[in-house]
């Protein structure tokens, strides 16, 4: 395994993610370099994406590498029978890095094994995504001047959301209070709630998303029931409009409150949200190239200050 390789939160300290965070800060206000010319990237989409695969591609392009890759496994030698281990090992041999999001959990981890190439994970099945971690951290740091000390009240699929459970194991680090917000179907599975028991961090869990919830929140981080991962369509039709965040909601939050969601959203947010200046899940995504061009260049063991200066 590349020790660059970003697979897990969980492979990243404190000191790690504050630096990624500086990163980030660096190319917001400089986003445009030839730190990576002569580079090839390969991104491996397994599984659709467009906010995730779009940020990175953009990021590559933006630092002056090259993108080579599939944004449909249709499109690629998987759809032939290839298995995963030939596709990485073989995609290896082109390119400096590999970005790979897959519906399989484990895969990213499994695709280190096989190769020397840095992975960055974009996502596998309901485990993690590190990425939308740290630009969900980049955010939450922006927002609100620190990560210290706040309390996030999660809401929807916490049952199959790998974005909540990436950000529940980076907050460790920070001393925050969680609320989770779901319907038993959906309620964050044991092992995390074991997690926060192990690094005594506290959580309450609701079935009721309540004026005295949000008006205790000042991270407000909404999330789509992913139809994609039941094998019931029933059970999806039972739970999948349970929790709507409207705009009145939020009249009486606090006034540093701002509201999260991973995107695509589907009914969890109202539009009325969206001209709220709470509401801040577009500059959210954004955000996300910043922190990819960080992630890409730690992966590539790239000074990005030293380049910068050249």
């Amino acid at each position: 395994m590349n020790s660059n390789s970003l697979v897990s939160i969980d492979d990243i300290s404190r000191e790690e993610i504050l630096d990624l965070i500086e990163r980030a800060r660096f190319f917001e206000e400089h986003p445009n370099h030839k730190i990576l010319d002569g580079k090839v990237v390969a991104t491996l989409f397994f599984e659709p994406s467009t906010r995730t695969r779009l940020s990175f591609e953009t990021a590559v392009n933006r630092l002056g590498g090259r993108v080579i890759g599939f944004s449909d496994a249709a499109t690629s030698s998987s759809s032939k029978g290839e298995s995963l281990k030939d596709t990485i090992k073989m995609v290896s041999n082109y390119v400096d890095l590999i970005i790979m999001r897959h519906f399989l959990e484990g895969a990213a981890r499994y695709a280190t094994e096989v190769t020397d190439t840095p992975i960055i994970n974009a996502g596998d099945g309901a485990n993690q995504h590190p990425s939308q971690t740290m630009l969900d951290l980049y955010s939450i740091s922006k927002t609100q001047g620190r990560l210290e000390d706040l309390t996030i009240t999660m809401v929807g699929d916490l049952k199959y959301g790998r974005t909540v459970h990436s950000l529940l194991m980076a907050m460790r680090y920070f001393n925050p209070t969680f609320h989770f917000v779901a319907c038993d179907t959906l309620r964050m599975p044991k092992e995390y709630r074991d997690f926060c028991d192990a690094n005594g961090i506290r959580y309450t869990e609701h079935t009721d998303f309540s004026p005295e919830v949000i008006a205790d929140t000042d991270i407000l981080y909404m999330t789509r029931v992913q139809r994609e991962r039941f094998t019931d369509i029933m059970e999806y039709e039972s739970v999948k409009n349970l929790y709507t965040l409207h705009n009145d909601m939020l009249e009486c939050s606090k006034p540093n409150l701002r509201v999260l969601h991973p995107l695509p959203r589907v009914n969890e947010i109202d539009r009325d949200v969206d001209d709220n200046p709470k509401a801040y899940y577009f500059d959210q995504a954004r955000n996300g190239l910043y922190a990819r061009q960080a992630i890409i260049c730690k992966a590539l063991g790239i000074d990005i200050y030293k380049e910068a200066a050249k």
